[in-house]
């Protein structure tokens, strides 16, 4: 019997391979500055921390510059994301097992929550989670760990142990960490086995099914 009570789950490259809709999307906002991406796959990094910071950290963009950057990326992201969306194989079976045996799944992703809710509507998953909580559209929870604190503080977690963060990228696995959260890396989606194995983790799963027996032993 797992000693968890709840499963957090990321949401990109965790349960939904976005990977076309946030890259294309990305791509279309660095051109308005001129920069111009032909492979798709160097963009692979974006995937994981808030946009702000990516726009900041790899092209060098000053805040204000990535503040406006991201409202360009949402321009084309807002009418594509759903249909450059996917759900991993073996996932949504997943899920369903992991509800029926009484986990309570939370979703914590860093994507603003109402594409986040709209996405699990779309692929009929949102039925599976007890809360869906992800950034909101200013600052004030912009982060993986913020919405963790957010998490804890809405369901009135004091028990750190009972909860499990799973996820992708190093975002997920450390910003658990920093909260006295277990994580579990899957190594199906965007992040590699060394920055995963990098970070605090209880386990690193090569696949769904994998993920879903660790927590049915």
């Amino acid at each position: 019997m797992s000693k968890y009570k709840y499963l957090f789950f990321d949401l990109d490259g965790t349960i939904i391979d976005s990977f076309e809709g946030v890259t294309r999307s990305f791509a279309y906002a660095l051109r308005h500055y001129g920069i111009h991406v032909e492979d798709m796959n160097e963009l692979l990094p974006v995937l994981g921390p808030p946009l702000r910071d990516a726009f900041m950290s790899m092209y060098g963009f000053s805040e204000k510059d990535a503040i406006d950057a991201v409202a360009k990326y949402r321009e084309r992201y807002s009418v594509h994301y759903v249909d450059e969306s996917k759900l991993y194989e073996g996932i949504e079976d997943v899920l369903f097992r992991l509800y029926s045996d009484g986990f309570k799944i939370v979703l914590a992703t860093s994507k603003p929550e109402h594409y986040a809710r709209t996405l699990l509507e779309h692929f009929n998953i949102s039925k599976y989670f007890y809360l869906i909580s992800g950034a909101s559209m200013d600052k004030s929870r912009d982060s993986k760990t913020k919405v963790l604190k957010y998490i804890l503080e809405k369901l009135d977690i004091d028990d750190m142990s009972e909860a499990c963060m799973i996820g992708d990228r190093k975002f997920d696995l450390c910003g658990a960490n920093d909260l006295g959260i277990d994580a579990v890396g899957v190594l199906y989606g965007f992040g590699s086995f060394e920055e995963l194995d990098a970070c605090p983790n209880v386990f690193l799963a090569k696949s769904p099914e994998e993920l879903y027996n660790y927590f049915a032993d």
